[in-house]
């Protein structure tokens, strides 16, 4: 655990988000830091568990070297932005339902098979959860409600990325140009897609600092489809994956033809 302020503890699902939240922690406190001059411990890379059972986060020590000049620290903090005024929002009702699940209901043979089936998973994980299926803008989505979701939707959405394609393997096989169902669980897709919203935008800042390209984290096709539509009209980057399964990644470089 950090022990002054010039050292803090950073959390996150993998080792580069927690050192992301380090690294924004000390920026706050220092606002003209050298981000050279972060040291850098890996405390835990986490554990992802069985199923998203006994899932522990990944655990970073950023300790800031050198501390910024007066001037530096003065002029960052003159160069910040005010912070948007903010309104206030009436509180949602702890029992209100989902976004998602304010979807239209969905009719007919394919929603009733994808509510069933999710429903037999969720069970037979112990799980007592209800299913909402809704005809989303591109397609079914289908959203389950209940208690202890955690365990469906799995560290970094890898359980409920498994559930998401046996529901459509299963629920779709043999129709062609039908649209993929989506499985949503508190959420998650919303969240996790500002997740890696706010992720690329960081490490662009990054790579234009240095200069180099910058790597993330492993990813599933679909997140690294994420990055890249959010970067695709950025006009001093480009994307690519690179690595092999399971870890391949989305990589961040100087756009070529800038």
């Amino acid at each position: 655990m950090a022990t002054d302020e010039t050292a803090v503890e950073g959390t996150g699902e993998t080792v580069g988000e927690a050192r992301w939240a380090a690294t924004r922690e000390l920026e706050r406190r220092y606002p003209g830091l050298d981000k050279e001059a972060i040291d850098f411990q890996t405390l835990s890379e986490g554990e992802r568990g069985l199923m998203g059972v006994g899932r522990e986060p990944a655990r970073v020590l950023a300790r800031l070297l050198t501390l910024p000049s007066p001037a530096a620290d003065e002029a960052a903090r003159a160069a910040r932005p005010a912070p948007p005024r903010e309104e206030r929002r009436p509180r949602s009702h702890p029992k209100q339902r989902p976004a998602a699940s304010l979807l239209p209901t969905a009719e007919g043979p394919t929603a009733d098979r994808v509510a069933e089936l999710l429903n037999a998973i969720c069970g037979g994980i112990g799980l007592e959860t209800t299913v909402h299926v809704g005809q989303g803008e591109h397609g079914l989505v289908a959203t389950v409600e209940g208690d202890d979701l955690g365990l469906l939707i799995g560290k970094h959405g890898h359980t409920i990325d498994a559930v998401q394609y046996l529901v459509n393997a299963t629920v779709l096989r043999g129709e062609e140009n039908a649209a993929p169902i989506v499985v949503d669980a508190q959420d998650y897709r919303r969240r996790r897609e500002a997740v890696l919203r706010d992720t690329a935008e960081r490490a662009v800042q990054e790579m234009l600092a240095t200069g180099q390209p910058v790597s993330l984290e492993p990813m599933s096709s679909a997140e690294r489809k994420v990055v890249h539509l959010v970067l695709q009209d950025h006009p001093q980057v480009e994307t690519e994956s690179g690595g092999r399964e399971p870890n391949r990644c989305v990589v961040i470089r100087p756009r070529t033809d800038a």
